[in-house]
């Protein structure tokens, strides 16, 4: 008999299954990431506690109270850091000369992501964390960016590419906190540059993984697990 083991989730809208509905434009939860598929193929019981707009310092209070109440699982998997390296637009267009930084400060977000990868260490459970898909710019500024000043954005920016860079920063600062603290991770930006057109696997805010994408990332866990926990 294969011994389940417990899996508990915790992110933001990407493992969330947020999708944007091309329709209504909306933001619904529409995930197609196949849990009963990994779950029965790797003996699995996965809890999905990820969040819709979370960053580390949300998500580093749902964790404290979750390993404060006698956890019981042996993989904790985070995604963080999509909300954390956003900005908030309508302030730099309206006062771009001011001083502007992201959600969660790059020094603060390796402090607070490598703090609760060793608390969970400590708690006797495997760490695991996801990096970043890939973003469409071009599609974030277009949808982000509505009715705002966006030649004032675009001279603060030096460009819509740099959209792409900002969040390809701190996807690779988050491969460097696992490094640095032995932990798994699941290569979920690779998977989608593998891809010829990444636009077709993103909703139209250019962030968040369509149905298509979704399936990748099912893939991508198929192949993660595969390896790690076999």
């Amino acid at each position: 008999m294969n011994i389940v083991r417990k899996i508990e989730v915790f992110g933001d809208s990407i493992l969330k299954g947020i999708q944007l509905n091309p329709r209504n434009k909306r933001y619904c939860v529409d995930n197609n990431i196949d849990v009963d598929l990994l779950s029965s193929t790797f003996s699995l019981d996965i809890v999905n506690r990820s969040r819709f707009g979370c960053t580390v310092k949300k998500g580093l209070s749902m964790l404290n109270k979750y390993l404060d109440n006698k956890p019981n699982c042996s993989v904790i998997l985070m995604n963080y850091g999509g909300n954390d390296c956003d900005f908030d637009w309508k302030a730099i267009s309206e006062n771009p000369d001011e001083k502007h930084e992201p959600n969660t400060p790059i020094k603060d977000f390796i402090s607070i992501y490598t703090g609760m990868i060793e608390h969970i260490y400590k708690k006797g459970i495997r760490p695991v964390i996801t990096n970043l898909p890939p973003l469409d710019p071009q599609q974030f500024f277009d949808w982000f960016f509505k009715g705002l000043n966006k030649d004032r954005l675009l001279n603060w920016l030096g460009g819509v590419n740099r959209i792409y860079r900002f969040q390809e920063y701190y996807s690779h600062t988050i491969e460097e906190i696992a490094r640095a603290t032995g932990t798994l991770i699941v290569d979920l930006r690779g998977a989608f540059l593998k891809e010829a057109h990444i636009g077709t696997l993103l909703c139209i805010d250019g962030v968040h993984p369509n149905t298509e994408g979704q399936k990748l990332i099912t893939q991508e866990f198929t192949r993660f697990c595969a390896t790690a926990l076999s």
